[in-house]
């Protein structure tokens, strides 16, 4: 009879029980299975003109869900490194989903999120998507950073998924094509917080830019659910941009969707 016995280095080694044949008679050998990576790159700000702000955790417990259960890799990095500040009015009420609640007690998550690495010392190689979370203290952080600009230009370039959520959009606006001075969203279909979003949670005159206008100056294609905190995804490319928290599950699933 034959049998299958596996070894450590990733080989199947086919043998036979019976004494004659005592010897193995092949050996296949299989490439190892390689989950899919992903780089989160969350705001390290706490406080956006005075105001505390941070990191809306829904839009980062829903996706890592998400990518959880698909069986990813999955990695924190920040512009600052290290504990992550979390917005206090997305740990209330309604804001305050299932996965959230969830993550809060998913020791992996937290501990992660309390020892983030550095985004400069990651390459588009260690990474097959690089997904950036909102929250106000993106508009802090995620702009006038070289860093950050560096890690969303090269991974787009790249012909890497790049996932933006809500504010996390923002950084794109500080983007390039590889020719170094066309806008990264020039042409292309993208979205992001709305104007009217902003106006609706009284910080139009507190953030550095509106996204949705500046990605209108900058020649994107921008595009926005028919009616505020609508669901909505744009995916161009590699690039899937999701618009507000609402979106953030039908973000991370048209990222599954690409890394099929």
């Amino acid at each position: 009879m034959w049998e299958l016995s596996y070894t450590t280095d990733s080989e199947t080694q086919i043998s036979t029980t019976n004494t004659s044949f005592p010897l193995t008679i092949a050996k296949i050998c299989f490439p190892p299975f390689v989950s899919k990576k992903v780089l989160f790159l969350v705001t390290s700000a706490s406080h956006l003109k005075g105001s505390p702000t941070g990191l809306w955790l829904e839009e980062l417990a829903t996706p890592y869900f998400s990518f959880k259960n698909a069986g990813y890799d999955i990695t924190f990095s920040s512009p600052a490194g290290g504990p992550i500040p979390i917005d206090s009015g997305s740990m209330k009420g309604a804001f305050l989903t299932d996965d959230c609640k969830k993550f809060l007690h998913d020791a992996d998550a937290m501990g992660m999120l309390s020892h983030t690495k550095k985004i400069a010392d990651f390459e588009s190689g260690d990474y097959d998507v690089l997904y950036l979370t909102g929250g106000h203290g993106c508009c802090v952080d995620f702009i006038n950073n070289g860093d950050v600009k560096s890690a969303v230009e090269t991974t787009h370039s790249s012909g890497k998924i790049l996932a933006t959520v809500c504010h996390g959009a923002i950084a794109l606006a500080d983007c390039c094509k590889p020719d170094g001075t066309t806008p990264l969203v020039k042409d292309l279909k993208v979205t992001g917080f709305s104007d009217e979003e902003e106006a609706m949670v009284q910080l139009t005159e507190v953030v550095p830019f509106l996204v949705e206008s500046r990605f209108s100056e900058q020649g994107a294609k921008y595009e926005k659910a028919e009616a505020a905190w609508g669901s909505h995804v744009c995916v161009d490319g590699k690039l899937i941009t999701g618009q507000n928290p609402g979106s953030s599950l039908a973000t991370a699933e048209k990222v599954i969707e690409l890394l099929a």
